[in-house]
């Protein structure tokens, strides 16, 4: 049997948040490729055995060679309110990236603006506000080091395309595997190590905080890591969201 090209993290009547393998388009493009979306609209069909066509809003999107957790509204309410919660930045987003080069410092805020060409699906970095340019926002810590790579906890503020790849490359640290951002070579399938570990915000409906964690890919470059974060992991910056 084929795998799954995601896990089912939580599921509602009013969201689904699952962790996607790398590799997988979450919404189409011009290359066809299967998509994240039509699976899960499949899976739903399937498993409520639902007549005529599901519906299934993307709240919003990592890109291809991402993994981890990415949210899915299962009603047009939960949608709209979703959409809302990301607008206004109500929600807190945090991602671990293995990248070669060591940080200027231990923990540290980048503030930079991104300017996207489309063509090339590649942003370039100002340290000022260029034309067309968007603020982009996140902080960073390094969590440990195994030989000459360092695991970062990012928590972005803003939610730019490309924008942790493409502001970590800027410091001098490209993201391991992502050529695109500097990275000297790429590694297998075209991933890059870079994964949503953990999202928290207030459930659309229910208005209860809701905390979802994404396992690590199987992969043994990534297990390396798993020791260094969880046993001393807190919640320490939950409270902005809601205090």
């Amino acid at each position: 049997m084929k795998k799954k090209p995601f896990q089912v993290i939580y599921e509602d009547n009013h969201l689904l948040i699952v962790n996607k393998e790398p590799g997988i388009l979450v919404q189409g493009d011009r290359t066809g490729d299967t998509t994240l979306l039509t699976v899960l609209k499949e899976y739903i069909k399937e498993k409520y055995n639902k007549p005529g066509e599901v519906f299934l809003g993307l709240v919003h999107r990592l890109d291809r060679p991402v993994s981890g957790l990415v949210v899915f509204a299962r009603t047009s309410k939960a949608l709209e309110r979703m959409n809302e919660i990301f607008r206004k930045r109500q929600v807190q987003k945090t991602y671990w990236a293995v990248v070669r080069q060591k940080p200027p410092k231990t923990t540290d805020k980048l503030v930079n603006w991104l300017v996207k060409d489309e063509q090339k699906n590649q942003v370039t970095v100002y340290e000022y506000e260029a034309p067309n340019s968007q603020r982009a926002e996140l902080s960073y810590r390094v969590l440990g080091r195994i030989n000459e790579h360092y695991l970062l906890e990012v928590t972005p503020v803003t939610g730019r395309p490309h924008q942790i790849r493409s502001q970590l490359a800027h410091m001098g640290c490209p993201i391991r595997g992502d050529v695109k951002y500097g990275y000297d070579r790429a590694v297998a399938d075209k991933k890059i190590y870079l994964h949503a570990r953990r999202l928290y915000f207030l459930h659309p409906v229910k208005k209860e905080p809701l905390i979802c964690k994404a396992a690590l890919p199987a992969d043994p470059f990534w297990e390396e890591f798993l020791e260094l974060d969880d046993e001393n992991y807190k919640d320490k910056n939950m409270d902005f969201i809601f205090g």
